[in-house]
């Protein structure tokens, strides 16, 4: 009687440990979590006259369900005024949360994993000059930076052409850059979080 309980025991003890054995290597072999995209549902373009903070321009783009079929829509078109200097901050946030989650203050946060870039018609700003750094190696006037001193772009100066423009294109893009983003990498590494072009009015 006693040889059938040993039996009982060591085959419960051996079915305990190949239990434990194979949890373990199921763990090893799981797949490390990706990095997730920011769930974005509002955003506002803010730009302030330098000259004159009562004078704010503002643009946005909405999607009403986050994550769902929607994407973020554009609300109406970016009206600046010639030959003005303006400063750009944003306002993003995930508002499918109670109360609304501040994702620019996250971006902040983890700047090291994101960058905005900007596109616009030739000669629409005086400052910065050319296309921007979207689909050209243009310059633009970054007031931010990560810990490392590259570009993040939550704040950016701007000064309009003398001359006005109708119907022009301004995109903005956030890339996700984790373990990507370098002083050289570009509007094409990582990736998009938001991609948005705004009809551009100066006038």
């Amino acid at each position: 009687m006693k040889s059938v309980n040993y039996l009982k025991r060591y085959s419960l003890y051996t079915f305990l440990l190949a239990a434990i054995l194979f949890t373990g290597c199921g763990d090893d072999d799981a797949p490390e979590p990706e990095n997730e995209l920011e769930v974005i549902t509002d955003i506002k373009l803010i730009f302030t006259n330098d000259a004159d903070a009562t004078d704010v321009v503002e643009a946005s783009a909405k999607d009403p369900d986050g994550i769902g079929v929607q994407e973020l829509q554009i609300l109406g078109a970016l009206n600046l005024g010639v030959d003005k200097t303006y400063t750009l901050t944003f306002e993003i946030f995930n508002n499918l949360e109670s109360p609304g989650e501040d994702i620019g203050a996250e971006i902040e946060e983890e700047d090291d994993e994101h960058q905005l870039f900007f596109s616009f018609p030739d000669d629409a700003f005086a400052n910065p000059t050319g296309s921007g750094n979207i689909d050209a190696a243009g310059s633009i006037n970054y007031n931010d930076a990560d810990g490392n001193g590259n570009a993040l772009g939550l704040s950016t100066s701007w000064t309009t052409s003398s001359t006005a423009l109708s119907a022009g294109t301004f995109t903005v893009r956030l890339q996700h850059q984790p373990d990507v983003k370098t002083a050289t990498s570009g509007a094409n590494d990582g990736d998009t979080d938001f991609d948005l072009p705004f009809v551009l009015n100066i006038q």
